[in-house]
């Protein structure tokens, strides 16, 4: 897959950029809050998942501005695509490919995708289950159609269910037994469904996620990987049923795939209690490796590699086995100062200044 250009209007700091990549690297060089980062976020959107960096629609919108675009011509499977998203500050965004309107922001993933590496993913292995889990949903839902509705449905039952709860108000009526028992049967199932998907996802990382953490570290450890969910020594409908009355105190749902853990451990320790946090970091490319690598084997397309200010959180020796284990594919890279390590220079460079596009 190529991003053959790029277009965006009023997109943080940007009032209008656009520019051409190169097939293979583009280096997008300039001074730090100047734009760099802001460009390879608007990359990243066109792939569906949302802002890399947590951020709101509001927040991406330029000031004093309603709505933002981004324009892309993408090059897949011997095909032009033309991918034009409408971000609005305020309401629901909408995207569309060759002009049709897409039913799902999600659903961009069937024609655009990319991998992040960025200095933020060292809380991968040092973080909250949280970001563990946004990880093996956006490799689920860009790689199967199915688990995006799963998603879907599983998001508007927990809305229902935890409002449900918080309406009832620490009693529940016949009425609203009835009614939670429903939800709690559709959330059962497809909470089964969806810890399933990303138990064997889990175990589809592992071996490629260990080969690249020790070429990068350049050790025989072990990094090992694990679906974490204490409910399934039972079932989520056990569980459910187990939960629901600290649920009604608490006037929300504790148990299920939103509170699940994808559990990391190095040489037999958990990483986010006893790496090191240069093997964190080392951990955290090895999955974005490894996550590209299972992209690439499912959809038969290499996703986008963007590559944000990595190599300046990386001693020397990590970033040159970094270089050699990235896959042939295009590559943005961002860097404040223009240096890279030998083996990923740029054919094109953009220089950025202030949100505008300076000079080629």
């Amino acid at each position: 897959m190529i991003i053959a250009w790029l277009s965006i209007e009023n997109f943080r700091n940007h009032r209008s950029t656009k520019l051409s990549l190169d097939a293979e690297r583009t280096l997008v060089i300039g001074p730090n809050g100047h734009g760099k980062t802001n460009l390879l976020e608007a990359i990243a959107l066109l792939d569906g998942s949302g802002s890399f960096r947590g951020a709101s629609a509001e927040t991406l919108v330029r000031a004093s501005c309603d709505r933002a675009f981004v324009r892309a011509e993408i090059r897949r499977a011997r095909r032009t695509h033309l991918v034009e998203m409408e971000i609005a500050a305020a309401g629901r965004s909408r995207a569309q490919v060759n002009g049709q309107r897409v039913r799902s922001l999600r659903d961009l993933a069937d024609v655009v995708s990319t991998v992040v590496f960025c200095p933020a993913d060292l809380s991968i292995a040092a973080g909250g289950p949280s970001v563990r889990r946004e990880l093996l949903d956006n490799v689920l839902t860009s790689t199967d159609r199915e688990y995006r509705a799963l998603r879907l449905d599983f998001e508007r039952v927990l809305r229902q269910r935890n409002n449900l709860l918080k309406q009832a108000g620490h009693r529940l009526d016949d009425e609203a037994v009835t009614t939670l028992d429903v939800w709690d049967a559709q959330l059962a199932e497809i909470g089964e469904a969806i810890a399933q998907r990303r138990d064997a996802l889990c175990t589809e990382l592992a071996s490629p996620a260990q080969d690249a953490y020790r070429q990068l570290a350049g050790c025989t450890a072990d990094l090992e990987l694990s679906y974490a969910a204490a409910w399934r020594e039972s079932s989520l409908a056990i569980a459910l049923a187990k939960a629901r009355p600290d649920d009604l105190r608490r006037g929300t749902t504790t148990v299920g795939p939103h509170r699940d853990d994808m559990t990391v451990c190095l040489n037999g320790l958990p990483a986010r209690t006893h790496a090191s946090q240069g093997e964190q970091r080392s951990i955290a490319l090895a999955l974005r490796l490894a996550q590209h690598r299972y992209t690439a084997q499912i959809s038969g397309i290499e996703p986008v590699i963007l590559l944000d200010d990595v190599f300046s959180e990386l001693d020397e020796g990590r970033a040159r086995r970094l270089v050699g284990c990235l896959p042939a594919a295009q590559t943005v890279v961002t860097s404040a100062t223009g240096h890279v390590p030998p083996g990923i220079e740029a054919h094109t460079q953009v220089h950025i200044d202030d949100g505008q596009v300076v000079s080629r």
